[in-house]
């Protein structure tokens, strides 16, 4: 069996004495870090990674049992913190990471100094008890057919939809490529988990000290869904940003990266 380093191409950057581990996205790979990397490395040690079928991950541990929840994800990650020996962790998760961080900090509190979430959302879906998650059933069934059917036209009809391509073409286009490089089988399984997932039942079981940073404008993931992890985590901060897209650590580096590190600044242990 590989090491978990290799399995997940895991790279140490940085010099600080606390650890921050960025965690991508669905259709994305570590390298999306880059315009925050050179933003936290004078203070922080980086952790980074690519989930098992992204990046230059070994595609071969991938097993669609394991991975057919998000907790197949969370074990990854502790894995990865158990052969760094990593302590106190600040966990940055983008978009599914974010739960996927929660879920990790559920099953090992004691690991996690802090959580960043981006774009977060405990569901996708809209449901009849009056949650707006921002889809319904038929948007995301029509999503996952269509990444069947054309996997290249779906990546090239969704990064401008989600990056706010009109303001960032040449980001759009790198994103496109990200989607399209990313085993379409793998990337269909890795979609029906996120958007089909509800973690709305374990929020109240976190407790770790959590700074929420929302889009103004996110096809994604609506505001009242970043309202609504406000409400349920316990330790929570709320930050809307005025970037819009899915992705502000890439379009918007700057100014995500100072709202992360003033939270770190203010949230001290």
């Amino acid at each position: 069996m590989r090491k978990v380093t290799e399995r997940n191409n895991v790279t140490v950057t940085g010099k600080g004495e606390k650890t921050i581990i960025l965690a991508h996205g669905f259709g994305c790979d570590q390298g999306m870090w880059r315009y925050m990397v050179p933003l936290l490395k004078e203070d922080y040690r980086l952790v980074l990674f690519d989930y098992v079928g992204a990046g230059k991950s070994d595609i071969g541990a991938y097993e669609s049992s394991k991975y057919n929840t998000l907790h197949g994800y969370v074990k990854d990650v502790l894995d990865i913190i158990d052969e760094l020996q990593l302590e106190n962790i600040i966990f940055i998760g983008h978009s599914i990471s974010a739960m996927i961080g929660m879920l990790a900090s559920i099953k090992r509190p004691g690991c996690f100094e802090k959580l960043v979430m981006i774009g977060p959302s405990a569901r996708y879906l809209n449901d009849s008890d009056g949650y707006y998650g921002g889809f319904e059933q038929s948007d995301i069934i029509e999503l996952l057919d269509m990444m069947e059917m054309n996997f290249a036209g779906w990546a090239s009809y969704m990064a401008p939809i989600v990056m706010d391509g009109s303001q960032n073409p040449s980001l759009t286009k790198e994103l496109e490529e990200s989607f399209a490089s990313t085993a379409p089988w793998i990337a269909r399984e890795f979609a029906e988990v996120t958007f089909f997932s509800d973690h709305r039942p374990s929020l109240s079981k976190a407790d770790t000290p959590t700074l929420i940073i929302q889009c103004s404008n996110d096809s994604i993931v609506p505001i009242e869904a970043g309202e609504y992890l406000h409400t349920h985590l316990k330790n929570s901060t709320f930050y809307l940003m005025e970037a819009k897209g899915h992705y502000p650590h890439i379009s918007q580096p700057e100014e995500t990266g100072e709202i992360i590190r003033e939270f770190l600044k203010h949230h001290q242990r």
